[in-house]
């Protein structure tokens, strides 16, 4: 867009705009693209200005805002906003310099939060289907049946499973005792099915795996040692292929359920957080959105007024 084609902005403010896009090519070499982008944001809210009949030399901060909030309100996501709000700081930085302007109506305004994104997961039938997917009569699908049952069971980081010893295990009283990040230690129940396949595992495959060797690995490799994340990963991926899961799937997808799931049945917020280990329960708050989409989703899907 160059400067002939701001249609609904005032000859004066596009002759500033181009004026500011050429300082920036001249003295930061930004490329094209990020020109573009930077014409577009500016002359959007030279736009919204025309119709405030404002100048742009004489914007307040409280007028900032209220083309933010008109954004918002248009459904512009908080990056976007950022964005915008960047090149905004560019622009009035440069008419300050310029001594065009004698205060910065952007300095003081923060950048939008973006949010964390939320986790994948999937549903409680999918978990199902996925579980039941090993061929649990030879060994290798045991062994991928009970890893399964004990990371939903859990909850645990897939680092912390592969690194299971057998001595972590407690199978009476059905818990394991995890050494998480910053070797900070916590208990965790098993559940009565991860601990029965636990129980089938030990006795019927774990010796029958090739590498096994009494180093007390629980789910060892080919050459004795703890089995990598990339080979559990492309295990889950196998099950949820022969499960018929087209969702995608990750290392941490049973996790990301087994938090999410948990809340969706009405489990407390900070039992969540010490079952998975978080060492505040601000990183655990981002399930409680999960579980939120998911009510959401089923409110529109079957109240009569959704």
């Amino acid at each position: 867009m160059s400067a002939s084609n701001h249609k609904k902005i005032h000859p004066k403010q596009a002759a500033l705009l181009e004026q500011w896009l050429d300082s920036l090519w001249l003295e930061k070499g930004l490329s094209e693209n990020s020109l573009s982008n930077y014409r577009r944001d500016i002359a959007r809210f030279m736009e919204w200005l025309t119709t405030q009949n404002v100048k742009v030399v004489a914007v307040t901060r409280s007028q900032i805002y209220d083309y933010l909030a008109a954004q918002h309100s248009r459904g512009l996501s908080a990056r976007t906003l950022s964005r915008h709000l960047s090149a905004l700081r560019g622009f009035y930085l440069w008419l300050l310099d310029k001594q065009l302007i004698t205060e910065n109506p952007v300095a003081q305004i923060e950048r939008p939060k973006l949010g964390r994104p939320l986790p994948a997961t999937i549903t409680e039938a999918e978990v199902e289907a996925l579980l039941a997917a090993p061929d649990v009569s030879e060994p290798l699908g045991l062994r991928d049946k009970t890893m399964l049952e004990v990371l939903y069971a859990t909850g645990l980081r897939v680092s912390e499973l592969v690194a299971l010893h057998i001595s972590q295990l407690d199978l009476r009283r059905g818990v394991v005792r995890v050494v998480g990040k910053g070797n900070k230690e916590r208990l965790v129940p098993l559940g009565e099915e991860a601990v029965r396949w636990l129980e089938q595992y030990l006795l019927q495959a774990r010796e029958q795996l090739p590498g096994a060797v009494p180093n007390g690995v629980l789910f060892h490799g080919p050459s004795g040692k703890p089995m990598t994340r990339q080979a559990f990963w492309y295990r889950i991926k196998r099950q949820a292929i022969n499960a018929g899961i087209s969702s995608d799937i990750s290392p941490h997808t049973l996790r990301h359920a087994f938090a999410t799931h948990l809340l969706n049945h009405g489990a407390d917020l900070r039992v969540v957080q010490l079952l998975l280990g978080h060492s505040s329960v601000s990183t655990t708050q981002i399930y409680t959105h999960v579980a939120t989409e998911r009510l959401k989703h089923l409110h529109s899907q079957y109240h009569p007024r959704g």
